[in-house]
């Protein structure tokens, strides 16, 4: 199992090529990956907490030369608003972060009200079972975690495939390692799971 990076030319060393790619979130990649053919240079990034959408957004503006407002619902609207013109003066691209695109997220200014309607919204997806399972490699490589394919194997059909739920399992797995001061083991994660509710004790063969 291995990552794979955005199908775009980043710099070598760059943190920033971690983002992963599976057929859960290709559409996503390819939308960025094709930003010179936007008819309107903006997009909404939308989609769960956890789900890389603010990594993907540096990624798209590092490389590109374009502009990242990140979370959009925070920031100015007047900025945005002058931000949207400026990329579509220069060809570069805006992604605008935002956890739901209008009517949800509520604009005031009448002429950005409109420029956002105009504007493309694409939305990561949940993960898939192949997406999960590289997350978790990923979360654990960076806590210093070993952890094998039959760790992997056990854990992505039983946690909730959801960002979060990937994040939550990988805290409780990492918090019973080090009270136990044990490698990353399947009983360890079985523990850990009944811990946080995701299986139940009394299951058995869980």
């Amino acid at each position: 199992m291995s990552q794979i990076a955005l199908p775009l030319d980043w710099p070598e060393g760059s943190e920033e090529r971690d983002f992963i790619v599976t057929a859960a979130n290709e559409a996503i990649a390819r939308h960025f990956q094709h930003w010179a053919l936007w008819p309107v240079m903006a997009t909404m990034l939308t989609g769960p907490r956890k789900s890389g959408r603010s990594l993907l957004g540096r990624i798209v503006a590092a490389r590109t030369g374009g502009e990242l407002i990140d979370p959009g619902e925070d920031t100015d609207e007047e900025e945005i608003f002058h931000a949207w013109n400026r990329a579509q003066g220069t060809r570069r691209p805006l992604i605008i972060v935002v956890d739901a695109p209008p009517p949800t997220w509520h604009i005031a200014l009448p002429d950005l009200r409109s420029r956002m309607m105009a504007t493309p919204v694409v939305t990561m997806p949940e993960p898939d079972a192949e997406l999960a399972a590289m997350i978790i490699e990923k979360l654990c490589h960076l806590r210093g975690l070993a952890a094998s394919p039959e760790l992997i194997r056990y854990l992505v059909p039983r946690i909730e495939r959801s960002f979060l739920g990937i994040h939550r399992a990988v805290d409780a797995l990492d918090e019973l390692a080090l009270q136990r001061r044990q490698a990353l083991t399947v009983p360890l994660a079985r523990l850990a799971l009944i811990a946080l509710g995701v299986i139940d004790e009394s299951r058995v063969g869980a």
